[in-house]
């Protein structure tokens, strides 16, 4: 590290990559963005002038060979996840890693042994413990304002259409990683415990394009929970919704109820004589956790300059994992799974 500040690595220059590229760039202290790599040229290009650097690569490995840069972020599609992260670890780089952290239980592991080996911080990217809300609703909770926690629902519904990638549940895991990795998350750490049992069902209404090659693809989820302290958990997440992004939590205590999550980008509601209200939906999760994602930045790079472990862990992404994984089996097969 140079003069204190932590050198670091963009990989996928994405919608979402370049959300963290731009905090890390100019509003993260102690932290320098200095390189970026993507395997599409014009992505490249495109993040190199923005941001204002020179250094592009479309081989990570380029990147990952330059000895300046002490930590990367992997936002690239899920299935590249492992071998990225194994290879960083294996350079020395700290890594922050995006949701879903990886395909299977078994890869996460596989990226929790290599950061451990090579003595590297790994942060899995659940970007909605950063934000301000859903913090000081965890307070809420841990202060027994509410009772003791009894239930937990969180939705996750997108309004585009999915890419066509994402059909392909063997490659991308569904949108229970897509879409839904956060709410799974957010279970757990609201709950403090781990699922125990899953159903789900899960069915394609508005992909027509993907039913013939494609007849297990869903773009509508809905998962019930059971877990481990006995309280109960419930998911539902869309895609293709059109109306807007829409992201809301319910904590249901003994001796109250928490409600979490905002629908409007601007709070403006519109009252006109043809006696109707109007209110604009938000439409993008980039300007909903747009705070947090800066707060999620800001402490990757706290946790690489204090050497203390990151509040959002290897372990953390691989449960989400877990349950995604038990979550498209329970889809397939019908069937109640026991974790």
């Amino acid at each position: 590290m140079k003069n204190g500040k932590v050198s670091l690595g963009l990989i996928g220059a994405g919608r979402a990559g370049m959300i963290h590229a731009r905090n890390f760039r100019a509003a993260v202290p102690n932290a320098a963005l200095t390189a970026v790599a993507d395997p599409c040229k014009e992505n490249v290009q495109a993040a190199l002038q923005e941001l204002e650097i020179e250094k592009g690569y479309e081989d990570y490995r380029e990147l990952l060979k330059d000895e300046e840069i002490d930590a990367v972020i992997i936002v690239t599609p899920t299935k590249y996840h492992c071998e990225i992260a194994v290879e960083a670890a294996r350079a020395g780089k700290h890594i922050l890693c995006e949701k879903p952290m990886a395909m299977t239980v078994e890869e996460c592991e596989i990226m929790e042994e290599a950061a451990a080996r090579y003595h590297v911080k790994l942060q899995v990217a659940f970007m909605r413990r950063f934000d301000s809300a859903f913090m000081e609703a965890r307070s809420v909770v841990d202060a027994g304002d509410i009772g003791d926690v009894v239930m937990v629902r969180s939705n996750t519904r997108g309004p585009s259409i999915p890419k066509p990638w994402m059909y392909d549940i063997s490659k991308s895991n569904g949108p229970l990683a897509e879409v839904n990795s956060h709410d799974i998350d957010t279970l757990r750490w609201f709950t403090g415990s781990e699922f125990k049992t899953v159903y789900a069902m899960g069915g394609n209404y508005r992909c027509p394009d993907a039913r013939a090659e494609f007849p297990d693809f869903y773009d509508n989820v809905i998962l019930s929970a059971g877990f481990e302290n006995g309280m109960q958990g419930m998911i539902d997440g869309a895609q293709g919704v059109l109306y807007g992004y829409d992201a809301r939590v319910e904590i249901l205590g003994t001796r109250g109820c928490i409600f979490l999550g905002k629908t409007q980008e601007r709070p403006i509601t519109v009252c006109r004589s043809d006696m109707h209200r109007y209110e604009s939906f938000t439409n993008s999760w980039k300007f909903l956790f747009k705070d947090a994602y800066l707060e999620e930045d800001m402490d990757f790079v706290d946790c690489i300059l204090t050497d203390r472990e990151p509040k959002v862990t290897g372990h953390d992404g691989k449960m989400a994992v877990k349950v995604v994984n038990a979550g498209n089996l329970s889809i397939t097969s019908g069937k109640i799974i026991t974790l």
